[in-house]
């Protein structure tokens, strides 16, 4: 089919740095993947049982198009419990196809044509590209190893316009692990009260933090009236396959994204949102026992890193590590193409999650001890093979 017949917005839109690479991995043998953003745990029994159950007993139908009421009253209770944030299960909530699906009504929703959203950087991959598909600009702020790629309230200041119509943060971050602290937050948030500005926060790593405070940005004084608020169950949980997420905002920006999730989706699916109760009324356990091992093996790759001459900020949230990779004379591409070509380990170039990304690549640690140990080895001898 000829180009001709594409929307131009998704004719320019630019290959994902993460899938192009795995492309490359996926026609290889035996390889060490630090690469893949999702845990390496199968989904805890109680949680797998439910939706088992779900489909013997004949759960296969539509539910209601936000979802389940009881799973929506759940995330509501959880969000009150955990961060004193209150909203209306019925009007505020709304249950999605993962947190992507949620991204992508938030931004349908609320841009129009010039819009401009500020997007800190690095960021997950799909942020600008959503800006764009919904007719917005997106406008990167890029962060700095210098300041542990914390987001800069002063640069994000400096880049609001008579056209921007949001800022989009996502803490803790993937690709950094950084999690935002609550001054820097709380200077965001007064930013967009000051120029009234929306405010989409991705939160699906927000149980996997370590040794921090996670802060929920619509728990800020005066903010849930101006956040959506993105989560889920895929990290948490090891869900990733299972695809439920929600989103949670006032009822006015809440019912925008229900009226375009209505005509899209029709609802998540329902053995998935069964699976999800289950999830927050039975799986804290096991969702503690999965962070306190990533917790461990973020403990051996930052100091794996570091000890083989890769500088790495210890990362304090969600499960990657960024080392800057310079002292290899190579840029973060040619790094990763090399290091998967000589010793089979797959990391991700910095420089697919935007502005600030160049000079680092990004490791996974959601694979297991022993395979961090040997990719670690593996790269401390490119190191040596490559000085």
């Amino acid at each position: 089919m000829s180009k001709k017949y594409l929307a131009q917005n998704v004719a320019n839109l630019k290959p994902s740095g993460i899938r192009e690479f795995f492309d490359i991995v996926a026609t290889m043998d035996d390889v060490i993947s630090l690469g893949i953003g999702e845990p390496d745990f199968i989904t805890p029994e109680p949680i797998l049982q439910a939706g088992i159950r779900a489909l013997e007993e004949g759960e296969t139908h539509y539910t209601s198009n936000a979802g389940i009421f009881e799973l929506r009253e759940a995330i509501a209770s959880y969000l009150t419990d955990t961060y004193d944030v209150i909203y209306d299960p019925v009007k505020e909530v709304l249950v999605t196809v993962g947190v992507s699906e949620a991204l992508y009504l938030a931004l349908t929703a609320i841009i129009e044509p010039g819009d401009e959203v500020i997007i800190p950087t690095p960021c997950f991959v799909s942020y600008q590209a959503e800006v764009i598909l919904a007719g917005g600009t997106p406008v990167e702020v890029p962060g700095k190893f210098e300041d542990q790629f914390q987001p800069d309230p002063q640069a994000i200041e400096e880049a609001v316009t008579s056209q921007t119509k949001a800022i989009f943060i996502g803490y803790p971050n993937n690709p950094t692990g950084v999690v935002a602290s609550r001054e820097t937050l709380v200077e965001i948030s007064d930013i967009a009260e000051r120029y009234d500005l929306v405010v989409i926060s991705d939160e699906i790593y927000e149980t996997l933090v370590y040794d921090v405070e996670h802060v929920c940005f619509a728990s800020l004084p005066g903010m849930k009236e101006r956040t959506i608020t993105l989560g889920g169950f895929s990290k948490s949980f090891a869900m990733t396959g299972w695809r439920v997420g929600y989103a949670a905002a006032p009822e006015e920006i809440l019912q925008g994204l229900l009226r375009i999730h209505q005509y899209t989706i029709m609802s998540a699916p329902t053995m998935s949102q069964i699976a999800a109760l289950e999830a927050l009324t039975a799986g804290q356990e096991y969702a503690e026992e999965m962070r306190a091992e990533y917790n461990r093996r973020r403990k051996l790759i930052v100091n794996g890193l570091n000890a083989i001459g890769l500088e790495t900020f210890e990362p304090h949230g969600a499960f990657y590590a960024f080392p800057e990779v310079s002292v290899s004379g190579m840029d973060e591409i040619m790094f990763a193409r090399k290091l998967l070509e000589e010793e089979k380990v797959a990391v991700v170039p910095g420089s697919a999650f935007g502005a600030g990304g160049e000079g680092f690549v990004r490791c996974s640690y959601a694979t297991s001890y022993e395979e961090i140990e040997k990719a670690v080895h593996c790269m401390g001898r490119f190191l040596n093979n490559h000085s």
